[in-house]
């Protein structure tokens, strides 16, 4: 589902830490209501996020996607429902956004990454995240005793990374991305391999349901990375397990 060319770079030019937030709103104020935003387009955000689709282009897209919903038979009266439906015009304007910029000059960042929090905030963020850890371990630990102690061995690992925040310099907050990111991957390596199967088929039941008006729309690998992605925000649900990238601090 990445831009054909493209390497995802998550410390670009565009909005990085506020990539969901941004996106989730935007929508909202297109619908003209609030609605929470359901696993399915958390699933489909990410799916942007990991193919390395900028904040503008994400935005362009949906105001497409509405424009082409907008004049269609089904939009007569009826609101757009999930982000699923702009998932094609999200990437075609990633791709025309990729086109337009070969060969300009690079854009200025207004604000370096690394002014994007505070050493405190961060502190708190991770203390939360591994103290939701060791409460899933506990809950875990009677019927799934490996997936208990694996927690309990990452929410020890996640602590142990609090101590680059009490280095002196400037944050590299890149690097400190990856080391989260290399957390995140364990974690849903570790509950894909050992969470109860009538779990994983009961979440993939649920994303078959909502993704079967949108088969059509919707090319295989998008498909496939949608479904991956709903799977394991739905195991971390499911086991009240945090995410613990740096695009989740709030």
């Amino acid at each position: 589902m990445g831009i054909p060319g493209r390497r995802p770079n998550k410390m670009e030019g565009w909005n990085y830490f506020n990539y969901f937030t941004e996106i989730e709103e935007y929508f909202w104020k297109k619908r003209g209501a609030y609605l929470l935003v359901s696993p399915l387009d958390w699933a489909i955000m990410e799916t942007w996020q990991k193919a390395g689709v900028p904040l503008e282009a994400a935005l362009k897209g949906i105001d497409k996607a509405f424009e082409s919903y907008q004049r269609s038979r089904r939009g007569a009266g009826k609101p757009l429902k999930n982000l699923a439906y702009c998932t094609d015009a999200v990437l075609e304007a990633a791709e025309e956004q990729q086109e337009a910029a070969a060969g300009s000059a690079p854009k200025v960042v207004p604000k370096a990454a690394s002014e994007a929090f505070s050493r405190d905030e961060l502190k708190v963020y991770f203390a939360k995240n591994a103290i939701r850890l060791k409460h899933a371990a506990e809950r875990a630990l009677a019927q799934q005793p490996e997936i208990a102690s694996r927690l309990t061995e990452i929410a020890n690992s996640l602590e142990s990374t609090t101590d680059i925040l009490d280095t002196p310099g400037t944050l590299d907050l890149e690097d400190l991305e990856r080391r989260l990111t290399i957390l995140d991957e364990k974690i849903h390596a570790l509950l894909t391999s050992h969470a109860p199967e009538e779990l994983i088929l009961k979440i993939r039941r649920e994303v078959d349901g909502q993704l079967a008006s949108y088969r059509r729309k919707m090319k295989a690998e998008q498909l496939a990375m949608v479904e991956k992605q709903y799977v394991q925000k739905r195991l971390l649900e499911e086991f009240g397990i945090p995410r613990l990238s740096l695009f989740y601090v709030s």
